[in-house]
């Protein structure tokens, strides 16, 4: 009970009521999940400035929405990182939602099933990308992610035609297809033999376009480039920005010229798909 009291008082406090709603992606039986349903659980590492959450049992959507005076046609899921052990819920979530609404796109902040649940957590991505799709068949629906949370957003992207789960209602007749892609200092893209593109990455005439940013100082940074260079291969369009320094797992937050500098980008890449 504590978790939970500590989880909502969170939010309320932090994100002013920007977070509208919470919804619960899987009403009856999970698939592949044993566990019972339960909020997630707040880690005790604080590191960084970061809140973890872990131990997902009832994946749910976040949802963030703008005001109506600056609301536009897209909608935006977005894939917290932590190495499919956590996630960085606040850095590589709330913040990213927030910004969006600044720019006036819908956010869902998606609570995938970690740790260690890679199979669940792209059933989840899918599920969340035909719920979103439910609720608005006429919007535009990209996929986001950081990191883990990147290689989650390009699994989605890449493997909308594999059928991970049986169909539990009439939103899994739905597409879940992304209209596009955003992988910010993605991981574990690159597990293919001599650091090639991961084989589960299927890429295709069908393959939505994508946006991918990263720095050369980041050990993940071999996951853009081949990354990449498959799309390219394949004559997806794709637009993707090195820098030379940043790292790895900074958000969006000030001092990190990475950080400051993807959010431009990005926006621009976003307005441009849209013309």
């Amino acid at each position: 009970m504590k978790h939970l009291l500590f989880f909502i008082s969170f939010i309320l406090l932090m994100y002013n009521g920007s977070c509208q709603d919470t919804i619960y992606l899987w009403q009856g039986n999970i698939p592949g999940e044993t566990a019972p349903k339960h909020q997630p659980v707040i880690s005790e590492n604080k590191s960084g400035g970061v809140t973890r959450i872990t131990d997902i049992t009832n994946p749910a959507l976040i949802v963030f929405k703008p005001d109506k005076t600056v609301q536009i046609n897209t909608s935006i899921i977005v894939c917290p990182g932590g190495a499919y052990k956590y996630l960085a819920t606040d850095k590589e979530g709330y913040e990213v939602a927030q910004w969006l609404n600044s720019l006036g796109i819908t956010a869902y902040v998606l609570q995938y099933r970690v740790p260690d649940k890679k199979t669940g957590a792209l059933q989840d991505v899918q599920r969340a990308i035909r719920f979103v799709r439910n609720i608005d068949s006429t919007r535009t629906i990209g996929i986001m992610g950081f990191s883990a949370g990147g290689s989650l957003s390009a699994r989605a992207a890449t493997n909308f035609k594999k059928i991970t789960y049986e169909p539990t209602d009439l939103i899994d007749r739905l597409s879940c297809r992304p209209d596009f892609a955003a992988l910010i200092y993605p991981a574990y893209l690159d597990l293919g033999e001599n650091r090639t593109l991961t084989p589960e990455l299927t890429i295709d005439a069908d393959t939505p376009p994508f946006f991918l940013f990263g720095t050369a100082d980041d050990t993940y940074g071999n996951s853009s480039l081949v990354m990449t260079s498959a799309l390219r291969d394949n004559k997806i369009p794709v637009e993707l920005h090195i820098v030379p320094n940043g790292g790895h797992g900074y958000g969006l937050r000030k001092g990190n010229a990475a950080a400051e500098t993807w959010p431009k980008l990005l926006q621009q890449w976003i307005k441009n798909l849209s013309e």
